[in-house]
């Protein structure tokens, strides 16, 4: 039974007490946008910088980001599950302690092994400390309001990209990659291992279940035909959507944009996720989770073309950066929200995990593949349209998610 002897305890479904941290939802935005700003979105901020500098293949240096999504969606599993039965403190932690780590060895990589081997711990510390451990500790501590958790926390993340990618850029224009590499890793320390070890010290409730919750195995749901689709479709739409994030920046160099003038088009895309997940709410109040997916991926493509089809004029190349961050942001939140909406939170970390980590491969061959792509297709506008095509590929699986009346979860 949870103690009711702090102020740290809300009701949350019927008589079941949840307890919710206060400083858990401020300290989890705080580390979503230091962690993804700096572990993610600096990358392909600074990856030119890097090549030029160390004479490494662009093609290698990216092959080392894609290996670090690809250990973080294998990770990704086992994390969730350690989350379900002990909480997210001591996993979020450790991964805060690793992220700031990997960058630095990454910084201080006098070969190429040893910065793949930098980019290798990175992706643990990615498994460990983005959305999706953020994701079922929120699911648990907040149920049966979790939506409004996750929105409150994916708008901080979503200025992520708007404040480290031009904040990198601004550093790298006066330091060395390195020596960026360097104060990026301090300021990850600083901001998100006390943040993670200070507020996420609450007691582990018992997941909330009910009658239609407690007949759904998770091994069972995991090998359905709605799950099994469903995880197809998000795997084609965030390979499209990962790729699309890592290639805006060579895509806007072989246009003739700066280095700044793209930095600051892939950070406005983050200002656009921020503003597409206020509306998130209310566009789960009015749709189906099936048309909800429907809608948003195909939109994913939409804008992806939109992209592509459109070389400028800058203010142009912003605004369609903005709109397509507000897609993106949708998407971020839909896949949180998914397995809630269809099979409830009672194995919402392990359920989660499994359906991230295709998706989450995708993503992590995206950088990868879609540099690779880039030469045969004669360039980065071609591969633009190619990755729409994939996002109206899932777009087109999607309705085919639908549960059954019968295996439907009760509200």
């Amino acid at each position: 039974m949870t103690d009711l002897s702090t102020p740290d305890r809300e009701a949350a479904t019927g008589t079941e007490v949840r307890s919710r941290p206060r400083a858990a939802l401020p300290a989890l935005c705080a580390t979503q946008i230091t962690s993804w700003g700096i572990v993610y979105y600096a990358f392909p901020v600074l990856n030119p910088q890097i090549t030029a500098d160390t004479g490494w293949p662009a093609g290698a240096t990216t092959a080392a980001f894609s290996i670090a999504l690809l250990v973080s969606a294998i990770a990704g599993i086992r994390v969730g599950r350690i989350i379900d039965h002990h909480g997210p403190r001591t996993v979020m932690t450790a991964g805060s302690v690793l992220g700031a780590l990997s960058i630095l060895i990454v910084a201080a990589a006098p070969n190429l092994p040893v910065f793949i081997a930098g980019w290798l711990l990175a992706g643990l510390a990615m498994a460990s400390t983005f959305y999706q451990p953020a994701f079922a500790a929120l699911t648990r501590w907040w149920a049966p309001d979790h939506v409004r958790a996750l929105t409150v926390v994916t708008l901080a993340g979503g200025l992520a990209s708007t404040v480290f990618a031009p904040l990198t850029a601004a550093i790298a224009d006066h330091m060395s990659w390195r020596a960026t590499y360097v104060v990026l890793a301090l300021v990850l320390a600083a901001v998100t291992i006390p943040a993670h070890a200070l507020a996420l010290r609450a007691p582990w409730p018992d997941a909330a279940t009910s009658p239609a919750h407690a007949a759904a195995d998770a091994a069972e749901v995991g090998r359905s035909r709605p799950f099994l689709l469903l995880a197809a479709a998000f795997t084609l739409s965030g390979f499209a959507m990962y790729a699309v994030v890592v290639a805006l920046v060579p895509l806007l160099l072989e246009r003739g944009y700066t280095t700044s003038q793209a930095a600051w088009a892939l950070g406005i895309g983050g200002a656009g996720q921020t503003l597409g997940r206020t509306l998130y709410a209310a566009l789960a109040r009015r749709t189906t989770a099936t048309a909800r997916a429907t809608v948003l991926i195909a939109l994913g493509g939409l804008t992806t073309v939109s992209i592509a089809a459109a070389p400028g004029p800058y203010v142009l190349i912003i605004a369609m950066s903005v709109v397509a961050g507000m897609v993106r942001g949708n998407l971020t939140l839909l896949q949180a929200t998914a397995i809630t909406d269809r099979w409830g939170t009672a194995h919402y970390g392990r359920l989660s995990g499994l359906l991230a980590a295709p998706a989450q491969t995708a993503a992590a061959l995206a950088p990868f593949a879609g540099a690779a792509l880039a030469v045969p297709l004669g360039g980065y506008g071609p591969l633009f349209f190619l990755l729409a095509a994939f996002s109206m590929a899932a777009a087109l699986i999607t309705p085919w998610t639908a549960l059954s009346r019968r295996t439907a979860v009760v509200r």
